[in-house]
């Protein structure tokens, strides 16, 4: 039998990383495309890089990327590559539109030409629902983005849509809530909390600087997401599903139990910096994940205090003396 073949963009990303695990462990040969930078990072998929293929190519190089899929002949691409922090969508617009945007018109219309067979997934993302709608939020609420980060991901969502119906591809979007590990990226908030507070028990720092403690958000596991993202190239016909665990947390509430875990209040250590509020901000952002569990069978398992508690608990183990 030949072994699936699958190619993901973002690799050494969290959601990368975790997919990559999640299909090897499926028996997957798996490609991960990586650019060619003095500043890449392997650090989230060292463990298993040896298992893995790894391929230069870049979403804002539309040969590259038709170089990689003739190369390679993936039957599955996962598309988790982007520039994906929203406060850096505020100050690199453009280029945030040319990655998380456009780059994901050069990969489907590489996919059209070179083998329209592919099966494609693009990381689609509640930021696109912004200024909310509807509450909670489904496949079909209307978008009303509030970034730059969020507007290229709608560009991204509705070119997909628009490949799928022109082309006939097997083109899915997965809008995916926030999920969160101790994969993470540093500037990330729940990564940046928790970091904070396991610095703060260890003597290292004493204070936590914060923005908007107000904003809600549906957070989840990373792991169990990228269980998500598979289950959608696997079904017989190419749908839009959103992955979210259907439940709201505050940012402080996040603080909270992050301080918990360590034995600690949270009031002696928070202070409210002006210079992490945004120019617009998102305030509650909760999805309905019936549609991914009524046909796919797929639900977040892991729960909100267990999620805070393996962030805190890597980060006390990981060494911060350095």
């Amino acid at each position: 039998m030949v072994k699936k073949r699958a190619l993901i963009t973002g690799i050494t990303g969290q959601d990368g990383s975790y997919l990559a695990e999640f299909l090897l462990e499926r028996d997957y040969e798996v490609v991960g495309m990586v650019r060619r930078s003095s500043t890449i990072n392997f650090e989230r998929i060292k463990h298993i890089q040896d298992r893995l293929i790894l391929a230069s190519g870049d979403l804002l190089d539309h040969a590259s990327l038709i170089d990689v899929l003739e190369t390679y002949k993936p039957m599955e691409v996962y598309n988790l590559a982007a520039q994906s922090f929203v406060q850096t969508s505020w100050t690199q617009a453009v280029f945030t539109g040319e990655v998380t945007a456009l780059g994901v018109t050069r990969l489907l219309d590489a996919i059209r030409q070179v083998d329209p067979e592919t099966r494609f997934y693009q990381a689609s993302t509640s930021e696109m629902f912004g200024k909310v709608r509807e509450v909670p939020q489904t496949e079909t609420t209307p978008f009303y983005p509030r970034s730059p980060y969020g507007v290229a991901k709608v560009y991204g969502h509705w070119i997909t849509i628009n490949y799928r119906e022109s082309y006939s591809l097997f083109a899915v979007s997965g809008i995916c809530f926030n999920h969160e590990s101790p994969r993470r990226g540093h500037e990330f908030v729940t990564r940046k909390i928790a970091r904070s507070v396991a610095r703060i028990k260890l003597g290292l720092d004493k204070e936590l600087h914060l923005g908007n403690l107000d904003a809600q958000r549906d957070w989840g596991y990373a792991p169990d997401y990228v269980h998500g993202m598979w289950l959608m190239l696997q079904q017989d016909q190419p749908e839009d599903y959103v992955l979210a665990t259907g439940r709201t947390h505050t940012v402080q509430r996040f603080v909270e139990l992050a301080f918990e875990v360590v034995g600690l209040g949270y009031r002696d250590y928070v202070v409210q910096d002006p210079r992490f509020m945004r120019p617009t901000d998102v305030d509650i952002l909760v999805g309905d994940p019936s549609k991914a569990k009524h046909q796919l069978g797929w639900q977040a398992i892991t729960t909100f205090e267990n999620l805070v508690r393996i962030m805190v608990e890597a980060e006390l183990n990981a060494n911060h003396g350095d």
